[in-house]
């Protein structure tokens, strides 16, 4: 299996090649933040891999969505080996500042009870990346990234269900505007998927 609950690598290895792709920095100055429930495995990976590479890594959501102490903890080792630079905090502008990307995924799974999502969606609106958002980087060359599928308009069944029951019509955690703007990667990511998971089956299974 490529991911858990817990963990996202294969995602990882994507993620990592779209950010070198699309930044002439050195990886050690590359800066993103990582906006919304920041315990799911995107959350704990972008978290991990960012302190593995030496990174400057932004993890922003409510703090009852916080990793807890056991990825903290990893999470800090690393950054003391590779000298990473780690923010986790509840405010997006100052988590965004000066990003080079800005990373987030779906809010909500289908198991889920849709008690949970109402709870969740609440608790996570302050956190959709929107063009307000991407203006507070404050860097016009900021690049959008999410690992699909993204809940970003009406135009899917659960989509407009969720803008007839909780009034977010323009998407959940990303709104259209910056879906459907130049600043999305998301594609480009999804094509690394492949490229990095052939290579990674060439590393395990080749001689």
């Amino acid at each position: 299996m490529s991911f858990t609950d817990e963990y996202h690598p294969t995602q990882m290895l994507a993620d990592v090649m779209t950010m070198r792709e699309h930044s002439d920095k050195p990886i050690a100055d590359i800066k993103y933040a990582y906006v919304g429930d920041t315990r799911s495995n995107m959350g704990h990976s972008l978290l991990i891999v960012g302190c593995l590479m030496g990174m400057d890594v932004r993890i922003c959501g409510p703090k009852s969505l916080w990793p807890s102490e056991e990825y903290m903890k990893i999470a800090r080792n690393l950054q003391q080996r590779s000298g990473a630079r780690l923010l986790i905090t509840e405010d997006p502008k100052e988590a965004v500042k000066g990003v080079d990307f800005i990373h987030t995924d779906v809010w909500v799974s289908m198991g889920e009870p849709k008690e949970v999502w109402r709870e969740r969606i609440k608790l996570l609106t302050p956190y959709q990346v929107n063009e307000d958002l991407m203006k507070a980087t404050g860097n016009p060359q900021t690049k959008f990234m999410h690992c699909l599928p993204a809940f970003h308009d009406t135009e899917t069944t659960l989509g407009k269900q969720i803008a007839e029951d909780y009034g977010m019509s323009n998407g959940l955690e990303v709104t259209g505007e910056v879906f459907e703007s130049e600043a999305n990667v998301a594609f480009e990511q999804a094509e690394n998927r492949l490229h990095t998971i052939k290579a990674l089956l060439v590393a395990t299974l080749g001689d």
